[in-house]
């Protein structure tokens, strides 16, 4: 067990040492924080070189490097992509260390509970993941109330128009007169136009950011309107009540199959957690399935490829498309 203590000890020590150079990192300029949270950097052309990262609002020493050392790769430009939908002020390097951390804790919490190699590896690896799931929640929650106000971002923006408002001018009622997290996106539409963005990139930006059919109805109605002209006000009448009665469909879809999506995460979760606690309460007991020999693992498998056919197939039926 002395092994598992100065594992754990050296384990510690690094989290700490990692958070304190994270809390007094260096500070970048106020300008450039400016300009990264309203401009976004132009795409990445065949034949040009990657573009130098922005320098995070709070950044580790070593991020820094470590940004330089991903820019221009795909997974980093589709992680900050990520990072912007959940609305999560950190870079693509603090990130990945933050992930590295988690997998490290997770290591240590299942070497501290379990003391079995393969659930060992397996705490790892579902640290290493749960900042990806933590972030994959925020963009769902985040989508969710952008979608359930867009409605009335919309009402807003066609009585701005009908009295006598421009276009920017609605977007920026919108930004004053709403809650988050519609109200930043938009603010940040205006605030893009002013550093000099065309109407078309800014609405682009923030469709890219906010993936939602009904905000690209919005956007597409905006630039048909600017190209061939006529009522937008009529328009954007009439998808504003597209919009809520696809909202009110949803909801009601939502609370019809709640008990059918809480039967997908009972039959999903249960067993493992119940498997986990069976395993910390009586280990002697559970270690007859690993050794079982083949027998063993292969019960495993057929439970967990069963569980997640019954998942998936409650996910499916419940998932109705308006």
């Amino acid at each position: 067990m002395a092994w598992q203590t100065y594992v754990l000890i050296g384990g510690g020590a690094l989290i700490v040492i990692l958070l304190l150079l994270y809390i007094f990192g260096g500070e970048e300029e106020e300008v450039v924080e400016r300009l990264e949270r309203y401009a976004a950097a132009p795409p990445v052309r065949r034949g040009e070189g990657p573009s130098r990262p922005a320098p995070s609002r709070r950044a580790m020493p070593f991020s820094e490097n470590l940004n330089r050392a991903i820019a221009g790769r795909g997974f980093a430009e589709d992680l900050r992509l990520q990072l912007a939908r959940a609305d999560l002020k950190i870079t693509p390097a603090e990130f990945l260390v933050m992930q590295i951390l988690s997998a490290g804790l997770g290591l240590l919490l299942a070497q501290l509970i379990f003391r079995f190699l393969p659930l060992t590896l397996l705490g790892a690896v579902a640290g290493f993941f749960a900042p990806r799931l933590y972030v994959a929640w925020r963009q769902r929650r985040r989508l969710q109330a952008f979608n359930a106000q867009l409605g009335d971002a919309i009402n807003l923006m066609v009585n701005g128009l009908r009295a006598g408002y421009s276009v920017l001018q609605a977007m920026e009622a919108v930004a004053r007169e709403l809650p988050p997290p519609i109200s930043v996106e938009f603010d940040r539409v205006v605030k893009e136009q002013q550093l000099g963005l065309s109407l078309e990139q800014a609405l682009q930006n923030m469709l890219r950011r906010v993936r939602s059919d009904d905000l690209e109805m919005l956007v597409t109605a905006i630039l048909i309107h600017r190209e061939v002209g006529g009522n937008l006000a009529e328009i954007l009448d009439t998808i504003s009540f597209t919009i809520r009665e696809r909202v009110r469909i949803q909801g009601e879809i939502r609370a019809l199959t709640a008990q059918q999506t809480l039967s997908g995460y009972v039959l999903m979760f249960l067993p493992i957690a119940l498997g986990l606690i069976l395993f910390g309460i009586n280990r002697n007991y559970m270690l007859n399935f690993f050794n079982s020999g083949i027998l063993g693992y292969f019960m495993i498998s057929c439970t967990l490829v069963m569980m997640l056919i019954g998942y998936f197939v409650i996910r499916r039926i419940v998932r109705i498309e308006v």
